[in-house]
């Protein structure tokens, strides 16, 4: 058994973060002694060592509390979970390094291209793929043509506002190739209608506890099932990085705000962005 100063020297957390991670739940002490002196064993410690490694991976104290309480993971389930983060990370990491590299070596533009062309060209067929006839036809009233329409992607795919886009959507899904796989397999029209139509029915039960603190059980059960949802739906492993930037859109975005608030009621955008907010980044309420 260790002391919390201990365990502070050995981790290099501090023993007044300890006592934190203590008063809310997430990381307890194994034994409390009548003096108030905590202890920790093996056992504890190798939990905190979990939770040290979500926080590497930018997880806020509320979604690590969330996995660490399920009761259906194991320790291999959360270490092999923590150690494809950690790759998907790292591979990141090393995009920008070789960028860096090449700027040391006389380019002074930094390469932040997510997908090349070839990528991209080969996601766009995929996706044509799984398109059905009314939803190509859409495209060509727009552009045209399906060429049209290609030749437009090619070309808006060099732009820095849209790799960065890409960036986004490959932190979601946790890597390049799991999103080409996404897109490859993605769901036929009538499943995705099906759980678009859920989502719908999520957000109007979101939009109708306007007034309740979006930190009370029964909206964060809301919002759990959306997590649950959006997860199936985008084949994504993990939906908080796709919803926090869905909860931004609702902050910002004046179009979406003003179509969601005509749905839902006046104020119906902000409330479910900060219900969202809320739900992965709320410490106030996560010891309950």
């Amino acid at each position: 058994m260790k002391t919390v100063k201990e365990v502070s020297k050995l981790t290099g957390i501090s023993v007044r973060t300890l006592h934190y991670y203590d008063e809310i739940g997430l990381f307890r002490p194994t034994e409390v002694k009548e003096t108030g002196y905590r202890f920790y064993d093996d056992k504890a410690i190798d939990k905190l060592g979990q939770i040290l490694v979500f926080r590497e991976l930018d997880l806020p104290l509320a979604d690590i509390k969330l996995i660490m309480d399920n009761p259906d993971l194991d320790r291999n389930t959360v270490l092999a979970k923590q150690r494809e983060m950690l790759c998907a990370k790292s591979q990141r990491i090393e995009r920008i390094i070789a960028s860096i590299d090449e700027m040391l070596k006389g380019d002074q533009n930094m390469d932040l291209t997510v997908f090349d062309e070839t990528e991209i060209r080969t996601m766009f067929t995929d996706m044509l793929q799984n398109m059905n006839e009314s939803q190509k036809q859409i495209f060509i009233d727009h552009y045209g043509s399906i060429e049209a329409w290609e030749q437009h992607m090619m070309e808006a795919a060099s732009d820095e506002k849209v790799q960065k886009n890409f960036a986004k959507v490959v932190e979601w899904y946790g890597g390049k190739e799991t999103v080409k796989e996404s897109i490859k397999n993605q769901p036929n029209s009538e499943v995705f209608a099906a759980y678009q139509k859920r989502i719908d029915d999520i957000q109007k039960r979101i939009a109708e506890k306007k007034g309740t603190d979006v930190t009370s059980f029964e909206v964060r059960q809301l919002i759990g099932e959306y997590d649950f949802v959006a997860k199936q739906l985008y084949q994504v492993k993990d939906a908080q990085s796709l919803l926090m930037d869905i909860a931004k859109e609702y902050h910002e975005n004046e179009e979406l705000i003003s179509r969601l608030d005509s749905v839902y009621g006046s104020g119906s955008a902000k409330y479910i962005g900060e219900a969202i907010e809320a739900f992965y980044t709320s410490p106030s309420k996560i010891s309950q």
